[in-house]
């Protein structure tokens, strides 16, 4: 009989993997804790400054100096990119231009002085240095004209500069003593991000910013980092302040809204004799100035009779300076510091001439990238006609494209003149190829909606026209229009019998006319009362500053009366 033995194989046991992942876990756990609670610093060190002679703003280095014995230039690029993007380099002159509300200022290259609106300034160093092509501005004396202050650290080598109201603090590092990973300046706000300083224990420093349980901090010579706010005694906070000597304007300033109306003088000034009174204007706008060449030279058409007449009336008087709307003249002319001045002096000549209240510029037909030129033009002319006691106004169009409106830089004009006089018209202009409105209601609201994103309301006159178009459209498709003063429609609405009726789209009365003879459609949008009214109506629904009508001998008499705002009557 055969004996047969079973034998039974033992399952293996889970208590070893079931201990061996407990394990892990701990491990991975214990570990985590002790980064948290124990954490490791980056070993890394990197290097703060870039270069000699660095300068430093808000915490960072954005370039570096240069020193010739006791003067420090920063080079322009600084000035214009961190300081006053307006800082110019005339080319012509060979000098830096600096604007300010109320100083038009010149620095020379080759000369040991500089001019603040004319005056000459003596110095005992070049204010300007030509470093292989790089334009260095001397630090003293152009920051006088700016709200910062500069300190040199570390032997003179660094440049610190600090913005007015710029806020900071005294702080000392611990004196206890702390792991090595918590004395070093971090280049962010982490211990795992490179160091570029160690602080050593009771060491002065400065308090610049805070993130989350971080101060940003700055080394006696410069040096700043990152470091844990639990290690730095805060001590006395403070505030940069700089003072700027600026002089606000003596302007013959206007009591309630303006009411202004353009006098379009083309070759002689009108009989004032024949000029009814205006309700409700309280400026008029003779079309008086203009360039007359490439050199700078200013045409002069004023009239000391017409000044006199106008105060009689108790009106003001803002002679209109224009580029005589040629893009070539106005390039030749703008693009040069010297002949912006000679356009100035003239100005300023002819507004004490004629003891003007203001001069309205007007500058059209542009070229896009001539626009810096149009600004700095406005910049360095508002200056000195502000010292004068002359309001400044600038006339400009709606946000659109082309010449007439690409170059025009309307945050900036709007920062420095004292209003703008947006020109509310032509939305369909003489040569339009479709009958329009010279400006529907809808357009000119929706516009200047749009307007108002960029231009304080306060500042914003709105202009509008008191003529419209009367358009002919031929059966073979051709269309031509002329424009019609207000008196004109309503000879020809009477003449031709027409009859207006309200027009929903536009908000305007409208007028339409076929005749028989010449086989053509005549269609015109009225610029009446009620349109005028209606144009009054939003100065006061927006806040603006006031109205501007073009021109005065389109009107009749009731256009004055729908003009009249409501803050005038008051």
């Amino acid at each position: 009989m055969t004996e047969i033995n079973y034998s039974f194989q033992k399952k293996p046991t889970n208590r070893k993997v079931v201990v061996g992942l407990i394990i892990a876990v701990l491990v991975v756990l214990i570990s985590t804790i002790l980064l948290i609670l124990y954490p490791f610093g980056n070993k890394e060190k990197v290097a703060y400054f870039q270069g000699e002679n660095p300068v430093l703003l808000n915490g960072e280095q954005i370039g570096n100096a240069i020193f010739d014995q006791d003067t420090v230039y920063l080079p322009l690029s600084i000035w214009q990119e961190k300081i006053d993007e307006s800082i110019t380099y005339d080319t012509n002159s060979n000098s830096v231009i600096v604007t300010t509300k109320d100083k038009v200022i010149q620095f020379p290259t080759d000369s040991v002085s500089y001019y603040v609106n004319d005056k000459n300034m003596e110095l005992s160093f070049h204010p300007l240095k030509d470093e292989d092509g790089t334009i260095y501005v001397a630090l003293d004396p152009l920051a006088q004209f700016y709200p910062i202050k500069f300190t040199l650290l570390e032997e003179d080598q660094v440049v610190l500069l600090e913005e007015n109201g710029q806020e900071r603090a005294d702080g000392t590092f611990t004196s206890k003593k702390v792991r090595q990973d918590f004395t070093k300046l971090r280049s962010e706000a982490t211990l795992f991000s490179p160091y570029t300083e160690d602080l050593a224990p009771g060491e002065h420093v400065t308090i610049e910013k805070e993130i989350e349980d971080f101060y940003f901090v700055r080394k006696e010579n410069g040096i700043a980092g990152f470091i844990k706010k639990k290690y730095v005694e805060k001590g006395k906070s403070e505030v940069v302040q700089v003072k700027l000597e600026q002089k606000e304007p003596k302007l013959n300033k206007i009591d309630g809204s303006i009411q202004l109306t353009w006098e379009a003088v083309y070759s002689r000034n009108p009989d004032t004799s024949s000029i009814p009174k205006m309700s409700g204007v309280n400026v008029v706008s003779p079309t008086w100035f203009k360039l007359s060449g490439n050199d700078g030279n200013v045409t002069n058409l004023g009239s000391t009779a017409y000044v006199d007449w106008a105060n009689k009336q108790g009106y003001q008087v803002w002679g209109l300076f224009s580029n005589d709307f040629d893009p070539d003249k106005t390039h030749e002319v703008l693009k040069d510091y010297q002949k912006r001045q000679t356009v100035i002096r003239q100005l300023l000549v002819y507004s004490e001439m004629y003891k003007l209240d203001g001069i309205n510029i007007d500058i059209e037909n542009v070229r896009e990238e001539d626009g810096k030129y149009v600004t700095q033009f406005v910049r360095e002319a508002t200056p000195y006609l502000h010292e004068a006691g002359i309001t400044v106004s600038m006339d400009i169009t709606f946000i659109a494209g082309g010449n007439y409106s690409a170059f025009l830089q309307r945050d900036h004009l709007a920062e420095i003149v004292d209003y703008l006089v947006v020109m509310a018209y032509d939305e369909h202009w003489a040569t339009s190829p479709i009958a329009g409105s010279v400006a529907s209601f809808p357009w000119v609201e929706a516009n200047l909606e749009t307007l108002l994103d960029v231009v304080p309301s306060d500042k914003l006159v709105l202009g509008v026209p008191l003529y419209a178009r009367l358009w002919e459209e031929k059966e073979n498709g051709e269309i031509s229009s002329k424009s019609l003063s207000m008196a004109s429609v309503e000879e020809w609405l009477k003449e031709h019998k027409v009859t207006p009726t309200y027009d929903e789209v536009s908000g305007q009365n409208y007028g339409e006319y076929f005749d028989k003879e010449t086989k053509s459609t005549y269609k015109i949008w009225l610029e009446d009362e009620l349109s005028l009214a209606k144009r009054a109506e939003l100065v006061e629904k927006y806040s603006l500053a006031g109205l501007a009508s073009w021109s005065r001998t389109f009107a009749n008499e009731t256009a004055w009366t729908a003009l009249t705002l409501e803050k005038q009557e008051q």
